[in-house]
């Protein structure tokens, strides 16, 4: 499932949540990683940022 946050640079970035390893608050908001040493910076707080994927990975009805 993907999730769509705002980037550092103001564009919009989708996550697909089922690929993220690891989430930790920076300056620029949250850094978001992934495997094989990938990251993206997005505006939103930790707190929103781990929200949203949680939502999209539970399942669906």
């Amino acid at each position: 499932m993907l999730v769509m946050f705002v980037g550092a640079d103001r564009t919009e970035t989708a996550i697909n949540a089922a690929q993220v390893t690891f989430v930790s608050s920076v300056n620029e908001g949250t850094r978001i990683r992934f495997g094989e040493g990938r990251s993206v910076t997005v505006t939103e707080p930790i707190g929103e940022v781990l929200n949203s994927l949680n939502q999209a990975l539970r399942p669906h009805d």
